[in-house]
């Protein structure tokens, strides 16, 4: 990409001299784009569309004028139908009289959007937000345990980055294309661990990208997600083409420490608890891990454990909730003292439509370059084979034969392999296009890949419409028309369907996940050892891609928590933990509750909401929590003091610890309630710290869950100046029977609401559940 620099320069160049000379020659000259009929009567006598947008010019313009073809600055034939033209008023009033021409519309300086979630969130360098009160988290370091870094992504440069931070221990180590000098004032740190990884994995694949015996990345999931969480401005990113705009992380200046821990084979707790150890003297303030595995007890669990101890040095930890959804109780990293991150949608669409040889038309996305994709925009047969012990429906290696699918638009279910893989299999069988159809499973997730050929993804709803066309006629042809990017058409956030859901299995007093996160067709950096879909086969080289998953959530949050740290520095990581749940959204950006598929999410799919980091630098009160407190949690949750032990290294009494502390209830910001037999009635206890204003007084708003009573004492916190610590208790009647009901849940909310400051709200969400049983 680097050597086609100089020569995109020189056309700029030559274009900006060709315009500025027109323009001398006729000063009212202005751009406009004039978009024509598709199928337009007169472009039949023309050797080219080329030819034919420039006939427009030669009518309008008189023959004494210029040139015609300098006139023109660009012609379209696949994200539109037309061309771009310098043109004086009275030629633009002669242009809209003739027939073929549909529109003319003057030329407009647009925003550029890539790492767009940033905005969607609402975070600018303008004003008085987040950005601008963290410093744009200035002074934070974030360590990223992940499958390493390509450090010489733009995302990385270190160009305005202040000195590194004196209390930073860490190191730069050397490797496999890994040097000392690798390490900036932006990325600060790297250091790899393998032996777990060595002894555990098997021998690589043939095929296989070679492995970088250093904190070099192979796979590009660590780039990603470490510019996701701090990457610099990078201007003009995006996936060839798609996306186009600037690319920031969510606390660009924040300093970032790599920590590979992953590998081809994935990532041993060995490693990971390698890196941690590291990581906590190195002095992270952020610890980001978009990894995990099914849940399991805390005690069992070394990313829990681990963790517990980086929380009492003061490190927030944040990590994914998984990709499991939406199987129910299959959220992952369920500690209370981990941000268990879930995933959500943005507004920004890819949009390739399939128009199916019966006239109709079905919605599908796709980051395929749609400059290169004039073979699938032509009437082609479609195939969608199947009956085989192959696995040809999902496009499995092997599976096609080249004289069903050559020179056709191959159908593939998603599932078995990898979605970008089923367009390569495509590709070598000879395919000419592939459309990807959701199943069931899927329903109409859009998890969208820069395809190594003509390709788009298309819901299940849209599968059964194309499949009953498929079934309907002898012959099934199709085209796929690829438009490019749309941002704000559409309803979001909504929650993604693969996002883990709650309730957690091993600990359900504690709602997880906490918040969800932008995690859908997340654009951001990528190695240059590989192409944007991370094929072997794949020779594109790109510097970003798009990837989806709660692992893109993570890094958003690790992010936000960093320009919170950078503005209170001296805040907890619980504190941090309760600013960002407290504030979160549950309403998208239409004001209408956040769906799941076809319904209102509920909390075991949003936890507290959706990230809002312009009101969690800002959030008036939040819940403190400190180490002790989570141990007598444990206590309370029935571990055993070995259990108890293993998790915090400290020998507890349970019994004297809460003899202590009578009434205790984690000071968690969500509320979780369970009923069982013969339980009717419920207090918990809850502290509010005034990190506001002085003088502040916030009264109780209460949404009660349907079959429950809520009572509040007392209804109103009169804050006398900030860091007052102000106490309250909930009452939960239960007015529903247990009896022989399966378990089941509900939910609503609690909130505090300044009385003058209407900024502040307070919120946490509460579910209440009945169990049948003791357990």
């Amino acid at each position: 990409m680097a050597t086609k620099l100089p020569l995109l320069l020189l056309l700029s160049s030559t274009l900006l001299l060709i315009t500025v000379a027109s323009l001398h020659r006729q000063p009212t000259l202005q751009t406009y784009i004039v978009q024509l009929h598709p199928q337009g009567k007169s472009s039949s006598q023309f050797a080219s569309k080329h030819k034919w947008h420039l006939s427009f010019l030669e009518q309008i313009m008189s023959s004494d004028d210029s040139d015609p073809s300098s006139r023109l600055l660009y012609s379209y034939r696949s994200a539109m139908e037309g061309f771009a033209a310098l043109l004086s008023e009275p030629e633009l009033e002669s242009l809209r009289k003739i027939s073929d021409v549909i529109a003319i519309r003057p030329d407009r300086r647009l925003e550029l959007h890539t790492t767009y979630s940033y905005k969607f969130l609402g975070l600018s360098p303008m004003g008085e937000g987040a950005w601008s009160r963290s410093g744009f988290g200035k002074g934070t370091i974030i360590g990223v345990l992940d499958t390493g870094v390509w450090p010489e992504s733009p995302s990385f440069n270190d160009q305005g980055m202040p000195p590194v931070p004196n209390k930073w221990r860490g190191s730069c180590q050397e490797g496999q294309s890994f040097s000392a000098s690798s390490c900036n004032r932006k990325l600060i740190g790297a250091r790899f661990f393998i032996k777990g990884h060595r002894v555990a994995s098997v021998p690589s694949q043939a095929g296989i990208i070679p492995e970088y015996v250093s904190p070099r990345d192979s796979t590009g999931h660590g780039t990603h997600t470490s510019s996701t969480a701090g990457g610099s401005p990078v201007a003009m990113a995006s996936v060839l083409g798609n996306g186009a705009g600037e690319a920031r992380g969510m606390a660009p200046g924040a300093h970032i420490a790599i920590y590979k821990v992953c590998w081809f084979s994935g990532c041993y707790s060995s490693d990971i608890l390698a890196g941690m150890d590291v990581a906590i003297r190195d002095g992270v303030d952020v610890l980001s891990l978009s990894l995990g595995g099914f849940p399991v007890p805390l005690y069992d669990d070394s990313i829990a454990i681990s963790s517990f101890r980086a929380m009492e040095m003061g490190i927030s930890v944040i990590c994914a909730a998984g990709n499991n959804g939406p199987i129910q109780n299959s959220v992952a990293n369920e500690a209370p003292w981990i941000t268990t991150v879930g995933a959500s949608t943005l507004d920004r669409r890819f949009p390739a439509f399939v128009r199916m040889g019966n006239g109709r038309f079905l919605y599908g996305e796709s980051l395929f370059p749609g400059k290169h994709a004039l073979t699938a925009e032509r009437q082609l047969d479609v195939v969608y084979v199947t009956g085989g012990d192959e696995g040809s429906e999902y496009c499995i290696e092997g599976s096609l034969m080249r004289s069903q699918v050559r020179g056709k638009i191959v159908v593939c279910d998603r599932g078995v392999n990898g979605r970008a893989e089923k367009g390569e299999v495509v590709k070598k069988a000879g395919g000419a296009a592939m459309i990807l159809a959701n199943t069931e499973i899927n329903l109409e997730d859009d998890s969208v890949d820069a395809h190594v050929l003509p390709a788009t993804l298309i819901g299940y709803t849209e599968a059964i419409q194309l499949k009953s066309y498929i079934n309907s006629t002898r012959r099934p042809t199709a085209r796929i028309k690829f438009i490019g990017t749309t941002i704000g058409r559409s309803r979001a956030p909504a929650v993604a369907r693969f996002s883990s859901r709650g309730p957690s299995l091993t600990n359900p007093s504690v709602l997880k996940p906490d918040v969800i996160a932008p995690g859908v067709n997340i654009i951001a950096a990528w190695p240059q050892n590989l192409g944007p879909t991370g094929l072997p086969e794949d020779s594109r080289r790109v510097n970003f891609t798009v990837m989806s998953g709660t692992s893109m959530a993570c890094p958003h949050v690790s992010g936000i928590s960093a320009l919170v740290h950078s503005a209170f520095p001296n805040w907890s990581p619980a504190a941090i933990k309760s600013a960002i749940m407290t504030t979160a959204d549950v309403t998208d950006h239409y004001g209408k509750p956040i769906m799941d598929g076809n319904v209102s999410a509920d909390v075991f799919a949003i936890g507290a909401g959706q990230v809002s980091p312009k009101k969690a630098i800002s959030p008036g009160l939040i819940y403190d929590i400190r180490p002790d407190e989570y141990v007598m949690h444990l206590c309370t949750s029935g571990y055993t003091r070995s259990e108890i032990f293993a998790i915090s290294h400290r020998n507890v009494s349970c019994s004297e610890m809460l003899d202590r502390n009578r009434g205790f209830s984690l000071n968690y910001p969500s509320i979780s309630v369970i009923f069982r037999s013969g339980e009717t009635r419920k207090t918990i206890k809850r502290q509010l710290t005034n990190v506001g204003s002085p003088n502040s007084i916030y009264s109780v708003e209460v949404g009660a869950p349907q079959g429950v009573g809520i009572v509040v004492r007392p209804r109103q916190l009169v804050f006398r100046r900030i860091n007052q610590t102000l106490t309250y208790r909930i009452s939960v009647i239960s007015r529903k029977r247990i009896g022989t009901l399966p378990a089941s849940f509900t939910q609503g909310h609690l909130a505090w609401v300044h009385k003058h400051e209407s900024f502040y709200k307070v919120r946490s969400p509460i579910t209440v559940s009945w169990m049948n049983r003791k357990s």
